[in-house]
């Protein structure tokens, strides 16, 4: 993986913590939780406060995610709502720790000037064992702790100036005054500093999960529909009256499912002409099969002239495979009728010209799914599902990799934004 670190292509855009005093209140959250703490002098972390250099150091890539469910957080400071989240085992994950900072911005904004928030992301389930307890999970709330115990301070002291407030005779009580005092001078001014989070519980909407390998839940308003390998437990036999199982080898009956709901765009000359995207899928096809036929032919600084050339004196080839003819024969159409009739193309092809739509809630996750179905695309590969991504990447040899890497720095890496926007039609994600 050093190649992808030296690149930003893994753990990318991380916050450096070097400070001595971010330090300890981070080895504070970490003794809370039964860890060691740190040694390190200096790391990086995440919007979730997960660090690499922190999981190699106590050997435990998962140790704010244990079990790989109620996920834990260390917010050190407000900056962290601009981070990404690299390591978790559910994809909106993310969303939810940034619907978190962003409801709560004045308590952690005053919280972190003096001290740390950890804890947890707590939902009803605390093993996964079979699907259903996948599917229980509705909701999540964030149970929020701090080092210093300011945010119970805090609560306490609410408490008690609602006593004082209503109860005639609370400014007797001596004993209470001086709590009052005592507590004000850790906290403030609870009218001006809000110590106490507004927002602590947000719904659980569609996701991916990494348990049972790799599994899709989307959420419709009268049924739930579960997209994974039909080996895991529990599929097709939880609340069947409710939800509908679909396996993620069943190419036609995923395409329809994702069609009939209106979460992808069908191939109409409206976006695929000014997109690119046929061109693109094309070349990364070309390059596959390149890399199937010849694993260790370096094309990572292969011009266009030189793919056209590969391609004409390879015809055999590339129509035994038939994706590009495929890619070829769906431009012209597009070119001629202005979309493509993609009732009438082989299952396996459907995905090859088809997108999210952009302004659906679940485009991110719908594109991520698509890239399950088109893995010779490993820039698409990248940018929705990286961990299937780093798999490829762990399997492949050095050629593999470096043209990977040549690839996603030329074309990914330049300028993110205007690439998503272009290719799939999105805006930047928080």
């Amino acid at each position: 993986m050093d190649l992808l670190r030296d690149n930003e292509l893994i753990y990318g855009r991380l916050l450096r913590i070097e400070e001595p005093h971010l330090i300890e209140r981070y080895n504070k959250a970490l003794k809370a939780f039964g860890l060691k703490p740190t040694r390190l002098e200096a790391f990086d972390i995440d919007r979730t406060g997960f660090s690499p250099q922190v999981a190699e150091e106590l050997g435990d890539f998962n140790y704010l995610d244990p079990g790989e469910i109620n996920r834990r957080f260390i917010i050190l400071t407000p900056a962290q709502i601009d981070l990404p989240v690299v390591h978790t085992a559910f994809s909106n994950t993310s969303q939810l720790v940034y619907e978190f900072f962003s409801r709560n911005s004045r308590t952690i904004d005053a919280l972190t000037i003096k001290d740390v928030i950890y804890g947890e992301i707590e939902d009803s389930v605390q093993r996964v064992e079979i699907v259903e307890d996948l599917l229980s999970i509705n909701q999540v709330e964030f149970k929020v702790l701090s080092a210093e115990d300011v945010v119970g301070k805090a609560a306490e002291l609410g408490a008690l100036v609602d006593r004082l407030k209503q109860e005639p005779d609370a400014w007797r009580d001596d004993a209470m005054l001086e709590r009052m005092v005592e507590l004000a001078k850790i906290c403030g001014d609870i009218r001006e500093n809000a110590l106490v989070p507004d927002q602590v519980i947000f719904r659980h909407n569609a996701f991916w999960t990494s348990h049972f390998g790799g599994l899709y839940v989307f959420i419709d308003p009268d049924i739930t529909t579960v997209i994974g390998d039909p080996s895991a437990p529990g599929f097709r036999r939880s609340r069947p009256w409710q939800v509908s199982y679909l396996s993620i080898r069943d190419a036609d009956r995923v395409f329809r499912f994702l069609a009939s709901t209106g979460r992808i765009e069908l191939p109409r000359a409206s976006w695929i002409e000014t997109s690119g995207y046929l061109e693109h899928r094309a070349e990364m096809v070309i390059r596959d099969l390149i890399h199937r036929s010849e694993p260790n032919r370096d094309i990572g600084k292969a011009d266009k002239v030189w793919l056209q050339a590969w391609i004409h004196s390879h015809a055999d080839l590339i129509n035994r495979d038939g994706n590009f003819p495929f890619l070829n024969l769906a431009k012209r159409e597009i070119a001629q009728l202005g979309h493509m009739r993609v009732e009438e193309v082989l299952p396996q092809h459907r995905f090859l010209v088809v997108r999210a739509k952009p302004d659906h809630a679940d485009a991110w996750l719908t594109n991520r799914l698509i890239s399950d179905f088109v893995p010779s695309d490993f820039v698409s590969r990248y940018v929705f599902n990286k961990q299937g991504f780093y798999t490829d990447y762990e399997a492949a040899n050095d050629v593999w990799r470096a043209d990977a890497v040549d690839i996603l720095k030329s074309t990914y890496l330049k300028d993110k934004e205007a690439f998503r926007r272009r290719l799939y039609g999105l805006a930047d994600k928080d």
